[in-house]
């Protein structure tokens, strides 16, 4: 299942710590990982609409129910991946600053496969900063650690994408999306 999603922040329906809009989310995801079907959802709005802090809603619920090691968070940057208590895309992928080399991967590696065995969910914050080279280096390594059909994305693990695509663009890499900013013919 494909799902988008937008926060508009809207201050007058917050309550706690989550706006009225991040807790409906907040709760489809919960609920949608109790199915068995997979769940890829991207969602979007401005800085200061609660995505950080729907973030943390899902990572107090994972704790709470004692399920911390089904959830991988990931960034883009050190401060991104900071912020969200995650770690950078390039260390998971396990590349050294600067040298570029991909993590060798091959099928029946039992070390990944141990890695992610009990992996469930995956967020990536501040999506509009990956590239489409870094999302498939990112499938890649999780397809072989997740034996599955190879046309199931990601291994059939929940993958969460946080951001705001009016932000910064990938760094040498292609989009993930098309320039907000052309007119539309």
């Amino acid at each position: 299942m494909i799902i988008t999603g937008h926060l508009d922040g809207d201050s007058r329906c917050r309550t706690g710590n989550l706006y009225k809009s991040s807790r409906h989310i907040l709760k489809y995801i919960i609920f949608s990982g109790n199915n068995n079907g997979q769940l890829l959802m991207c969602i979007s709005g401005c800085g200061g609409t609660g995505k950080s802090q729907l973030i943390r809603a899902l990572t107090k619920y994972f704790l709470v129910t004692k399920r911390i090691q089904m959830m991988l968070k990931l960034a883009p940057t050190g401060i991104a991946a900071a912020e969200i208590d995650g770690m950078t895309i390039h260390s998971f992928l396990g590349e050294k600053c600067n040298s570029g080399k991909a993590r060798k991967i091959k099928p029946g590696d039992l070390k990944l496969e141990k890695e992610w065995a009990l992996v469930e969910c995956l967020l990536i914050d501040e999506i509009s900063m990956v590239g489409l080279t870094l999302l498939v280096k990112i499938n890649r390594i999780i397809c072989a650690a997740k034996p599955t059909d190879p046309q199931v994305p990601f291994g059939g693990v929940n993958v969460i994408f946080f951001g705001d695509y009016l932000q910064y663009q990938p760094v040498y890499d292609v989009p993930l999306h098309t320039d907000f900013t052309l007119p539309v013919k």
